[in-house]
């Protein structure tokens, strides 16, 4: 049956398009950071009625599928985990249906499963409109449909977590059938062939016509301006935003999601702020979500410590983003990711040693960031990094003007556009900055642990404190995340021969005494258990546990109907 079912799938997706094999397959089977396992074959269909055959013949074969396209997600959600599975299992590489339309003048777009954020940002950028997340994970190659089925969140303060109700998709039933479900509000025609055929050609009408489906999460700021919630404003397993493909984490197979663009501001304003009391952010932060008119375009919150790694540790990320530009970018993690499999492979070399070049060579450029950052550095041990807009630029130089009267709070400085350009790109470079840390001294330390956190709205004692017993175990603790919305990215390295598993759940313990949610927004792929909200959803979309199975600590076993 393995061999039959390969054969059919070359024959729907063609020879070239099916790999087979350990090496073939390795890139594709293993996580961006951790993760991986077996697989019968990685598929790249061309076409989307291709795909629709590819996915008939795996579920007529009673064969595991797993949907993938950039694979940049960093828990282990879109490659096989490990053993387990009681079935073959097929990954789907959707990478090559990249296509997108823009409705009517940009206000919205329909995107289709290998649709990147970087191809989103530029198509719109002549349209003066802006996605729901700019740079992060665009330069990585991340795709669109991944951000909406992992209910991903980013930067940019207004916008929340990337969601729509809106969605061409196929799902297998609790009986085992393969259905097309169009909740795009497009007319495509009747048969899942005649309707894929018709999104394929762009055979349908583009005029933006009224709906009352929600293609973003429009009710975003006024949920995170209610500062005394009890509740986090965003987090993956969130019910308010499970719906369909929103969040579905691979267990459909989503063709097209149609959804909000925004306008792009007619002017900015960074401001850079720096204090030793976390307080002073507490109450920052507060007054701005209760009182401000406008809110911030963007709020990055960065402790010292990861100021400090990343500005040795994410020198060459930041090098390449200044001088390559974002469009580079996902190829060269491609290529690197390719060069590290195969060269780790080599006996005689060291362990990642692309890692090792690249961080040599920046060590010896000149330093690359603005004195006025530097000076921070040394005298702040807590940083944000605001962003305003329009209307909002005065707001906000009349708050920190009063504010920051009082020095015992700390300071800011009105950032130039070229220091404004360098701190966002120093904040991007902090989240890889850990890993490199942690490679470059692997003979000393022990292995790192990434949580990304969301903190309850009326939190006001955001930063963490560990017990001693808890605190012993880590080398270095790395903070940093979008404050306004109180999520937080948590790296820790740590000691030498400690057990990450049982740090985890101990830090994880933690976080359940403080009312937080996790993860926030890079969804429970293998790494965490899944709440009860979470795994009934899944149960929901994929009764027959057909579609990724595993996730958020599932079971990988066939289910034969959608009650068991």
């Amino acid at each position: 049956m393995p061999n039959n079912l390969v054969k059919q799938l070359r024959n729907i997706a063609g020879h070239r398009h099916v790999r087979t094999g350990q090496g073939e397959t390795e890139h594709f089977r293993r996580g961006w950071r951790s993760g991986g396992g077996h697989a019968l074959a990685v598929v790249f269909p061309q076409t989307f009625v291709a795909l629709w055959q590819v996915l008939q013949a795996c579920i007529d074969a009673n064969a595991i599928i797993i949907m993938q396209a950039a694979n940049t997600g960093l828990t282990e959600g879109s490659t096989p985990s490990a053993d387990g599975y009681d079935r073959e299992i097929v990954i789907i590489n959707i990478l090559a249906l990249d296509g997108l339309t823009v409705l009517g003048e940009g206000q919205q777009v329909l995107c289709y499963p290998g649709t990147t954020l970087h191809h989103l940002e530029t198509t719109l950028k002549p349209l003066q409109r802006a996605p729901h997340s700019v740079i992060g994970s665009s330069c990585l190659g991340a795709s669109v449909i991944g951000g909406i089925a992992n209910n991903s969140g980013g930067a940019l303060v207004k916008r929340g977590p990337a969601y729509t109700e809106m969605a061409l998709f196929a799902w297998v039933n609790e009986r085992g059938e393969l259905q097309l479900v169009n909740h795009l509000g497009i007319e495509l025609g009747g048969s899942p062939v005649e309707i894929l055929t018709n999104l394929q050609t762009g055979n349908f009408a583009t005029a933006l016509t009224a709906h009352t489906e929600k293609a973003s999460a429009t009710d975003y700021p006024a949920r995170l301006r209610d500062v005394d919630a009890d509740t986090p404003s965003r987090f993956n397993a969130d019910p308010t935003r499970l719906f369909e493909a929103s969040g579905c984490a691979g267990k459909i197979a989503v063709f097209a999601v149609r959804l909000d663009t925004y306008a792009v501001p007619k002017q900015e304003q960074t401001f850079y702020i720096g204090t030793n009391n976390a307080d002073t952010l507490t109450q920052l932060r507060r007054h701005m979500l209760q009182h401000f008119a406008e809110l911030p375009e963007v709020a990055e919150y960065m402790h010292r410590d990861t100021f400090t790694v990343a500005k040795h540790y994410g020198k060459d990320t930041f090098l390449s983003v200044q001088h390559l530009g974002t469009q580079r970018l996902p190829s060269l993690f491609a290529f690197k990711g390719r060069l590290d499999s195969t060269l780790n492979k080599l006996p005689l070399l060291p362990s990642f040693l692309s890692d090792r070049v690249m961080q040599h060579a920046s060590s010896l450029l000149p330093q690359h960031l603005p004195p006025r950052l530097l000076a921070f550095e040394h005298e702040f041990e807590h940083h944000l990094i605001l962003k305003m807009s329009d209307a909002g630029i005065a707001e906000a130089q009349m708050f920190l003007r009063d504010y920051f009267a009082d020095e015992t709070r700390g300071a800011y400085f009105e950032c130039t556009p070229d220091e404004s350009s360098k701190a966002f790109l120093h904040r991007f470079a902090a989240a890889g900055a850990a890993i490199r840390f942690q490679t470059m001294h692997a003979s000393k330390v022990g292995e790192i642990l990434a949580l990304d956190i969301a903190l309850r709205r009326n939190d006001r004692d955001w930063v963490e404190h560990l017990p001693e017993s808890l605190d012993s175990m880590i080398e270095k603790k790395l903070y940093y995340g979008h404050f306004f919305c109180h999520v937080f990215h948590q790296d820790y390295i740590l000691k030498s021969g400690v057990d990450p598993k049982a740090v985890k759940t101990l830090l994880l313990g933690e976080l359940d005494k403080r009312g937080a949610k996790y993860p926030a927004e890079h969804n429970v792929g293998h790494l965490y258990q899944a709440e009860s909200s979470l795994q009934n959803f899944y149960k929901s979309l994929d009764p027959t546990n057909t579609f990724n199975p595993g996730i958020g600590g599932l079971d990988k076993h066939k289910r034969n109907c959608g009650c068991c």
